[in-house]
């Protein structure tokens, strides 16, 4: 049996994407990284994410003039870029 493949970043910044794109996230995306971080979409990369997001901002931006949706779509590309399996510190006081 075969062990499922962890998503790509690129994969998770699609599926958010397809939220409030539908089908046609894939090809937006791809586009944005190749246009803009002038790479392959497979390479993106954490470094790349935020750079990224401004880009997408941008370009939602020019389809939408409702901000709060704009925001929405760029907070959750935000939370890509914090590791979600980094362990939770602690203070004392």
């Amino acid at each position: 049996m075969a062990t499922p493949r962890t998503p790509s970043l690129y994969d998770k910044v699609v599926r958010i994407t397809n939220v409030y794109l539908g089908p046609a996230a894939d090809r937006f995306i791809a586009r944005q990284v190749q246009n803009h971080l002038h790479k392959p979409p497979e390479d993106l990369s954490q470094t790349d994410l935020l750079k990224l997001i401004d880009w997408i901002r941008v370009a939602v931006s020019l389809l939408t003039d409702d901000s709060e949706i704009v925001e929405e779509y760029a907070t959750q590309l935000q939370r890509l870029a914090v590791p979600s399996n980094k362990p939770k510190t602690t203070t004392s006081h």
